[in-house]
């Protein structure tokens, strides 16, 4: 059975970075990805990843920002948005 695609949302705002969240429902859980999702959430410009979040095979959960990348503690999907949102929020407070 093929993984389900729960989200696929990509916006281009105004002044052309982009916010693309992707998740898919795998068909059973694995070591990696217990919670049994697959993620990629981006934010950044064609060819530019500010903000990162995923689960690469290989990786396990982590975080992206600004060059740096770290283990990410999934808790729920729910909070990964949330996160995600968050960091996306304060990157585009910067000057």
């Amino acid at each position: 059975m093929p993984a389900t695609l729960l989200i696929d949302e990509k916006i281009v705002l105004p002044d052309g970075c982009i916010e693309q969240i992707r998740v898919w429902l795998l068909p059973q859980a694995n070591p990696e990805r217990p919670h049994r999702l697959k993620y990629s959430l981006f934010y950044g410009r064609p060819g530019e990843r500010i903000i990162g979040y995923d689960n690469e095979w290989g990786k396990g959960d982590h975080r992206h920002y600004r060059g740096v990348e770290e283990a990410y503690v999934f808790k729920t999907l729910e909070a990964l948005l949330i996160d995600f949102q968050a960091d996306v929020a304060a990157e585009r407070k910067r000057p």
